[in-house]
């Protein structure tokens, strides 16, 4: 007949195994992105959240004596109120991405850029541009907002190497209007509003906006701070690669904007291209 202690410690067992077989997981999966991506704040949650995994599977027997005294204790507690709300923001970007969606009667489709290679849409840049695109050809009579700046390690804006990929993939010239001075999601909205208007629609416009759908909610409110009243969100998918990193860094960027409202205000503006080898470190 076993003891009560046994079950115990096969559970322990089997989550110490689960947990290192975690550990190995995203080590692997954080030495990939060293060499599939560019240094940004969210491959740095990821290498952080790495860090963490592996250290506590290689050292949980003094980890876990340190947080049953005293201070360890207050830190713990603080830790898990910290990660509960972590993951419950995780999971209200997660679902609120899938929202709102559009409705096929909107006047404009604004696409939101998301970096170049050069003078090329990156990858995540190229799924927003193929859903903006099958959209696009299926309303015919919507005019297209291509919308971002250039970057300094970019060759051309990128609302400009938006515009040029639709064109290239058969969209009409016509319909297709670069906003290229944008240096973030609110200036995204803000600019291409004014190409709108410039272009005679009204101030009561309703438009669709495409970007990947993590980012959705955050872009979907500062829309309506640019003055859109009815904006409609239009998510594009995501390579898997990607997903674990912009969904952690979208998570501080939900928590920025809760708190200050835009990016001009709090401590971000200031620190934007001072945090970042290549692009910007927070996600536009």
């Amino acid at each position: 007949m076993s003891s009560p202690a046994e079950p115990r410690a096969g559970v322990r067992t089997v989550a110490l195994n689960l947990l290192r077989a975690a550990a190995v997981l995203l080590t692997v999966y954080s030495v990939g992105l060293v060499f599939t991506s560019n240094f940004n704040m969210g491959n740095l949650l990821v290498w952080l959240l790495t860090a963490a995994v592996d250290c506590y599977a290689v050292w949980h027997r003094p980890i876990n004596r340190w947080f049953s005294s005293g201070p360890g204790r207050v830190v713990g507690i603080v830790l898990l109120a910290g990660a509960l709300l972590y993951g419950a923001v995780l999971v209200f970007v997660a679902v609120s991405g899938y929202t709102n969606s559009a409705t096929g009667q909107e006047q404009a489709i604004v696409v939101l850029g998301a970096g170049l290679r050069g003078d090329r849409p990156s990858l995540l840049l190229r799924y927003r541009l193929d859903k903006a695109y099958e959209y696009a050809c299926a309303h015919p009579d919507m005019l297209v907002v291509t919308s971002g700046g250039q970057g300094r390690d970019e060759w051309v804006p990128e609302g400009q190497a938006m515009r040029d990929y639709l064109i290239d993939k058969g969209l009409d010239p016509d319909r297709v209007l670069a906003e290229t001075r944008s240096t973030s999601t609110e200036e995204n909205f803000a600019f291409s509003r004014q190409i709108l208007l410039d272009r005679g629609l009204a101030e009561d416009m309703s438009i669709v906006y495409v970007t990947n759908a993590f980012h959705c909610y955050r872009a979907g409110e500062y829309a309506r701070r640019a003055g859109f009243a009815d904006p409609h969100a239009l998510p594009a998918g995501i390579s898997v690669l990607s997903v674990l990193p912009c969904y952690l860094r979208e998570v501080l960027a939900v928590l920025y904007y809760w708190v200050f409202k835009t990016s001009r205000s709090g401590f971000m503006h200031q620190m934007v291209g001072i945090l970042s080898l290549n692009k910007k470190f927070f996600y536009k």
